[in-house]
């Protein structure tokens, strides 16, 4: 059977109550054996590492603090992360920056990305970085720590190919995550991911969000991981079996899988 991991999903989230389990194992049914689970703070940690301590070898935690629920009390959050490194993470993540809703604490998100990146540094762990509305505080704090020689992936990846090329310019060793974006009908990745090595390519879902085409306006579960290959290899004129073959050995790499 294909194989495949699922670099970035959120089976805990509270959309899947009470069919957890259920979601994991039609994921691992389509060939999604590993599927990476992206912290987002501490209210939902605990539930995070429950559902990972029911699927071991399936289920692989990360531990970040999200962009988005940084706020006033983010270095506390931080400090929390501690207590939970013996729980064998794979990443730093998801971490980053997000202006979407607004900059009430941009300076607040660019410290506290900046002292993630170090703890990754420190802990010898990959990042996964979220990215929105924020590009140039995002490369110049990446500028900035290129002396930490990180490396990671850009997680639901739908930026240009000239972003990719200056991510790949900073040096280090960094991945794009791509998603159900990539089925859009409109969506441009479907022609940068062309320009994009599939060498550099992570497949993922942050499901429950972002649902590929046929299923758009329905909950994301890593099971649509095929579905993305797919449509990523008729954009690469390549087969089915070699995008989950290169991808899947680009996550093994990336995250000691």
């Amino acid at each position: 059977m294909t194989e495949y991991v699922d670099t970035h999903t959120h089976a805990y989230d509270e959309a899947f109550a009470g069919c957890e389990d259920e979601v994991v194992a039609r994921g691992v049914a389509a060939g999604v054996t590993v599927q990476l689970q992206a912290d987002v703070d501490s209210r939902e940690r605990e539930r995070m590492f429950a559902l990972v301590e029911r699927h071991p070898g399936v289920l692989r935690p990360m531990l970040g603090l999200y962009p988005g629920s940084v706020d006033r009390d983010w270095r506390r959050e931080i400090d929390a992360l501690q207590a939970w490194r013996s729980r064998g993470p794979v990443a730093v993540g998801e971490i980053g920056l997000d202006y979407h809703y607004g900059t009430e604490f941009r300076e607040e998100q660019k410290e506290a990305f900046r002292v993630q990146l170090e703890l990754a540094a420190a802990w010898d762990l990959p990042v996964n970085i979220h990215l929105r509305d924020a590009t140039e505080d995002f490369f110049a704090i990446l500028q900035d720590c290129r002396h930490l020689h990180l490396r990671g992936n850009l997680h639901a990846f739908s930026g240009s190919a000239e972003t990719f090329d200056r991510l790949q310019r900073l040096g280090g060793d960094w991945y794009v995550g791509i998603g159900g974006v990539l089925t859009f009908k409109k969506a441009s990745l479907a022609e940068t991911v062309k320009r994009i090595p599939l060498e550099r390519i992570l497949l993922e879902t942050d499901a429950p969000y972002l649902t590929p085409t046929p299923h758009r306006g329905e909950r994301n579960e890593s099971a649509y991981i095929p579905l993305i290959a797919a449509f990523l290899a008729r954009q690469k004129g390549v087969s089915v079996e070699e995008v989950a073959a290169v991808t899947t050995a680009n996550a093994q790499r990336l995250f000691a899988l």
